[in-house]
């Protein structure tokens, strides 16, 4: 595979680890077809997070439409910024569903037998990169919204509004785009503190459900591959400065702690145990080791959205480490 996968000289047991390019892997014939799917997905991310980066929200004119509830120019001016805004939030929305859709088409071929998830990941780099692309995308969006607190008071105006106006009877254009039902999906989804993130953890849950004649262990040890082959790469000098660019240290990060995340949901015992495949141990030194500012959200997404651990079985030390 020349430059794209090397099998690193030393090997722990359980933990097989790779150099994987997540630069440059371009996928080969057999790819294809599933690489094409998911990059007509991934093409709209960085616009998805431009959006939500110049995210803004209507706070003040919600603020002086709710002090003066007799003034119906300012019930105008409130509507007229909140409807925009609930647009742009729907977009982002039916993203997630595109998003769950291409994770779902990945998890189908870097687990499928005959080949060993190991052998998948070797084989298809570009898959590999691409779901790689997709936890990366999906941890700057979380870290965006979890700032932004603007979001759920704008889409809580719009839904009081709404359910005020639909007691006076009274017909909006908007719920032609944003219908009750849109709507409940939509509150659901914002609800969550980390919503792409739960969106990813739920289809990969749903994979495994779905997939019943698929081994459990095809799932996970794709994931847990993809740890160590992460954290391998950050904290091997050899490995690391191959990058072009910085930046592809923070993806790599965000790559670890995301696969770990969606391990933690999908295997019964979780990432944390000691029977875990992930060495949560070194992943976790691993972020330490980085200047703080580049990790603080990573360190909260292992505490705040993992599932396991607070587990009794989960070792005190590695308890510790996340406090």
């Amino acid at each position: 595979m020349g430059n794209l996968l090397k099998v690193l000289t030393r090997e722990i047991e359980n933990y097989p680890h790779f150099f994987l390019d997540f630069e440059n892997a371009q996928p080969t014939e057999g790819e294809r077809e599933v690489w094409n799917q998911v990059n007509s997905v991934l093409q709209e991310s960085e616009n998805i997070l431009g959006g939500l980066q110049s995210y803004k929200g209507a706070g003040q004119e919600i603020r002086d439409a709710i002090q003066n509830p007799s003034d119906h120019s300012l019930q105008e001016r409130a509507w007229n910024s909140v409807c925009p805004l609930v647009i742009k939030l729907k977009t982002f929305y039916s993203f997630s569903l595109k998003l769950e859709e291409a994770l779902q088409s990945l998890l189908e071929s870097l687990t499928c037998p005959p080949l060993t998830p190991t052998q998948h990941l070797e084989r298809e780099q570009a898959l590999a990169k691409q779901f790689a692309e997709i936890l990366h995308f999906t941890l700057r969006f979380d870290e965006l919204k979890m700032r932004n607190p603007a979001i759920q008071n704008d889409f809580s105006y719009y839904r009081r509004t709404i359910s005020r106006n639909r007691i006076n009877n009274m017909n909006l254009d908007i719920e032609s785009e944003v219908n009750n039902e849109m709507a409940n999906r939509m509150s659901l989804f914002y609800a969550e503190a980390t919503p792409m993130l739960k969106t990813l953890s739920n289809a990969t849950t749903n994979f495994v459900t779905e997939n019943k004649t698929l081994p459990l262990e095809n799932t996970t040890d794709c994931l847990s591959t993809m740890a160590s082959v992460c954290k391998v790469m950050l904290e091997t000098p050899e490995y690391s400065s191959r990058f072009s660019s910085e930046d592809t240290l923070l993806f790599c990060m965000r790559v670890m702690v995301g696969v770990i995340i969606l391990y933690d949901h999908v295997h019964p015992n979780g990432a944390f145990n000691k029977s875990s495949k992930i060495d949560m141990k070194g992943c976790i030194k691993v972020l330490k080791d980085q200047p703080a500012d580049n990790v603080e959200g990573l360190l909260n997404a292992l505490k705040f959205t993992t599932k396991h651990l607070n587990d009794e079985n989960t070792p005190k030390n590695i308890r510790a480490m996340l406090q």
